[in-house]
């Protein structure tokens, strides 16, 4: 399938204005990440812990923050989730202790602040086992038949109606009566035993300091040895001035990516490095199908300079460029709006990765290729014309048999 048959736009006769646009995001992001510091990770390279809470009515940002300081030192940051009532709460941890405790500390501070204070059992952030100790006496004493497996089937009943009808958090007891298997006596027990609090925890992640630091070592070395690996991989299927344009085209769209994040403040974390180690492999294939093409042309012996063959080369691959990149980027698109904030990091990344990584196959990669054959053929003529000749490297070039 082509969307555009024998184009001939002159993509190398603009490179300009998309190399300057390059040197400026690229000189941005690195001033960002001087002025931050580096970049900002998250809990998986940092340590720490990640509370996300899903409130009845979402409190202040402020409010939540000071609630926390109450008994957590150090960072701590609170991110409105938009479209919810959900905030994310992130704590920063120096030790590996710390880490352990300060999931009680954030619940406890929460309890104090925006919990329900009756003294009953918080029906809305108890397990299955837990909840059923807490009914086993009263229901006995109120006389309702119920043996043990029956027992563990209602809390079970329980907790998923509560989980996957009411998103985790129940504003009523009486919601209660919809569940499988509920009669009026036990839900009378279950009103005298239970209160549902004013908010439940979704999601806890906590990572050590120690581990924070191994995992950050690790990525770093991982995309590293995938950029070496291509590079060797092209050097060996073409040239090595090949697999060197090709890997400096990925890292120019790594550091305008991360610098990006530092721009808009995002943390990195995990999927942010899965993001990137794809975008490696994209950008790499995108730029692997333009130089193939180029082989090609100089296989045919096509007449004309080196640049024209590699513009020719470009447009010949412009409507598969477009096809594949396009769709990438409506699924990339449709995972930032859609995908919520666990993917919001990752689903950015291959936003800005891929609109990135598009452009710099034709107006990095491609222009590095014909720098390299200019002063290589300046190279040349110098070598032929000898001691007392003088012959203009600026005449006409005609293509030379760069590729394999």
């Amino acid at each position: 399938m082509e969307i555009f048959k024998q184009t001939n736009f002159d993509f190398l006769g603009k490179k300009w204005p998309f190399i300057i646009a390059s040197l400026i995001l690229t000189m941005a992001g690195l001033a960002s990440l001087a002025i931050k510091g580096g970049p900002k990770y998250g809990i998986d390279f940092n340590g720490g812990a990640l509370m996300e809470v899903n409130f009845l009515k979402r409190p202040a940002a402020d409010a939540v923050r000071a609630a926390v300081h109450k008994r957590v030192t150090g960072e701590i940051e609170v991110q409105d989730i938009s479209g919810s009532q959900e905030v994310l709460i992130t704590t920063e941890a120096r030790d590996e202790r710390q880490s352990d405790r300060v999931r009680k500390d954030i619940i406890d501070s929460l309890n104090e602040s925006f919990g329900d204070r009756s003294g009953k059992v918080d029906i809305n952030n108890i397990g299955q086992l837990s909840l059923a100790d807490a009914l086993r006496d009263p229901l006995q004493k109120a006389a309702v038949p119920m043996n043990e497996d029956q027992l563990q089937a209602l809390a079970k009943a329980i907790l998923s109606y509560r989980d996957t009808e009411r998103s985790g958090l129940l504003q009523s007891l009486d919601e209660l009566k919809n569940v499988p298997g509920m009669n009026p006596a036990a839900l009378a027990v279950i009103k005298q035993v239970c209160s549902p609090n004013n908010f439940a925890i979704r999601r806890v992640e906590i990572v050590g300091p120690k581990i924070g630091a191994d995992l950050r070592a690790q990525a770093i070395r991982t995309v590293l040895l995938a950029l070496a690996a291509m590079l060797v991989y092209i050097a060996f299927r073409f040239e090595w001035i090949y697999g060197v344009a090709a890997v400096i085209a990925v890292f120019h769209d790594t550091i305008i990516t991360i610098g990006l994040f530092s721009i808009f403040n995002k943390e990195i974390d995990l999927t942010v490095i899965a993001a990137l180690l794809t975008l490696v492999g994209y950008s790499m294939n995108d730029t692997i199908v333009t130089f193939d093409r180029i082989r090609e042309n100089i296989k045919l012996q096509r007449r004309g300079t080196f640049t024209e063959i590699v513009n020719a080369s470009i447009n010949q691959t412009l409507s598969r460029t477009i096809l594949t990149s396009g769709l990438t980027l409506l699924t990339a698109l449709s995972l930032y709006f859609f995908g919520g904030q666990v993917l919001s990091g990752f689903s950015f990344a291959l936003v800005f990765g891929i609109l990135v990584g598009t452009y710099s196959s034709i107006f990095v990669a491609s222009p590095i290729l014909i720098f390299w054959k200019d002063v290589a053929d300046r190279k040349q003529k110098t070598r032929k014309a000898g001691p007392g000749r003088v012959e203009s490297v600026n005449a006409e070039k005609r293509p030379s048999r760069v590729g394999k």
